[in-house]
């Protein structure tokens, strides 16, 4: 739409150009529209063709005046011309190259909106090398999502077309940080609706739209501002131990990882109670089991048994967990959490 704007103030500036040079040197002149019109052309193009008829002083003085408007205008209109052009080509060129790309993404993230919210999600999610597109539908934003190097679709994420183009029959999860709540529900709906499976992640700006969001489907409902104050309130009362864990969490050194690990069929951890677990694996420790009931138990007993269909929640370095990852037939990474060694 821009573009179409650009071309069609540069045709309107070009028109009105040759019907000043027109209508000057008829009304000075007295020459017929035909002569006025070539005498026009020739003046802002510079050709330098000799004049149809002699001039008189005032035409002269027209003539300087519509070379000296007349010349740059044209060559300005003339250059924008050929580089608006050349941007649509190379932006459609660049679109379908983006397109092409995200077909080829498998279990990747979906990011609705890219403001400061989606924006700073955006950046951990590529400090997580996690593969994700931004579905964004204002100029500016999408073209800074471009701009920093995001796979993005300028489209309206609650149109069912969008979504199956960002490819939300095989995305791992969907987020929805538009700072409109009502736009967040559409988009919540849509996406539920294209897959029953997928995670979705939602922003709120207070309770009653968390409300409303956790209707529509969303799997998980984050509230900024209310995280924001609590943490505030929390660095007031205990600064040093969430300074403590601000500076665990930043860590760079080493890395540690939480995941979700299901227990299926054939498992060889089946039986097990946790102390087994934590001395067939050094090092790891099971935060979490989730039996296959859907009751939750928080820090399990050593004698707490696996079964099959359960979920552990384990926490490790990589290298520890993919040994327990081996030993399972399904897993689901949660989190990546860095510490210092």
């Amino acid at each position: 739409m821009g573009t179409r704007n650009r071309l069609i103030k540069l045709s309107l500036a070009l028109l009105f150009m040759l019907l000043f040079g027109t209508i000057g040197y008829s009304v000075i002149e007295g020459w017929s529209i035909a002569d006025a019109f070539y005498m026009t052309v020739i003046t802002i193009t510079t050709v330098g063709f000799a004049e149809t008829q002699p001039l008189s002083q005032g035409g002269r003085v027209f003539t300087v005046i519509l070379a000296l408007g007349g010349v740059g205008t044209a060559i300005y209109i003339l250059t924008s011309f050929v580089q608006t052009t050349f941007e649509s080509e190379f932006g459609t060129f660049r679109r379908r190259r983006m397109e092409a790309r995200i077909k080829k993404l498998n279990q990747h993230f979906i990011l609705c909106g890219y403001g400061r919210v989606g924006e700073a999600i955006a950046s951990t999610l590529k400090l997580e090398k996690a593969d994700f597109v931004v579905i964004e539908h204002y100029l500016n934003s999408y073209t800074l999502a471009v701009q920093e190097d995001c796979l993005a679709i300028m489209d309206d994420a609650t149109k069912h077309e969008v979504l199956v183009r960002a490819g939300i029959q095989r995305a791992r999860g969907l987020i929805t940080a538009f700072g409109d709540d009502a736009y967040n529900t559409y988009a919540v709906l849509t996406a539920r609706e294209l897959n029953p499976e997928l995670i979705i992640i939602s922003r709120a700006s207070n309770n009653e739209a968390a409300r409303r969001l956790k209707q529509a489907g969303a799997s998980h409902i984050i509230l900024p501002e209310v995280i924001g104050g609590q943490q505030m309130a929390r660095l007031s009362l205990r600064p040093t131990t969430v300074q403590y864990i601000e500076t665990v969490l930043a860590g760079k050194e080493g890395e540690v990882i939480v995941e979700k690990i299901f227990v299926g069929e054939g498992s060889s951890l089946i039986g097990l109670n946790i102390q087994n677990i934590m001395e067939q694996f050094p090092g790891v420790r099971i935060l979490a089991m989730r039996g296959k009931e859907g009751n939750l138990i928080v820090s399990p007993g050593t004698e707490t048994q696996v079964e099959m269909g359960c979920i552990l929640t384990a926490f490790g370095t990589m290298e520890q967990l993919q040994a327990v990852e081996g030993s399972c037939s399904l897993y689901e990474k949660a989190a990546h959490i860095n510490l210092p060694k």
